[in-house]
């Protein structure tokens, strides 16, 4: 489980170069559809890296495939999680996804293919 803090967005953005304002500025984010800032996407996939590497320790992504279905909002528990779906000798490939704990609803899912 893990939540994010404005502050984490803010650094994300610093570190990242992408500033855009529906991930740093809650006022601009207040009055869009979302009402508030969201996670940048490339901070989700960021974590989910850290995933797989813990399943496949050093492992190379070969190809990755995201979508985000909803929004990942700042001080919401999110569960992180990757799974091995196919291996076949060294190549493997993970399910990734990131959910909403307070309601269950997948903010992004995807798959990776991994090799050494």
């Amino acid at each position: 489980m893990r939540s994010f803090s404005q502050a984490d967005f803010d650094l994300f953005a610093r570190l990242s170069g992408d500033d855009n304002p529906i991930h740093t500025d809650p006022a601009f984010s207040a009055r869009t559809h979302f009402g508030r800032t969201v996670a940048h996407g490339l901070l989700l996939c960021s974590v989910l890296r850290g995933l797989v590497d813990q399943l496949l320790p050093g492992s190379n992504i070969k190809e990755q495939s995201v979508m985000f279905p909803a929004p990942t909002f700042t001080d919401e528990p999110m569960r992180f999680s990757a799974k091995i779906t196919q291996a076949e000798g060294a190549l493997a490939e993970l399910g990734l996804e990131v959910r909403r704990i307070s309601d269950g609803e997948v903010t992004c899912q995807g798959s990776c293919g991994v090799a050494p």
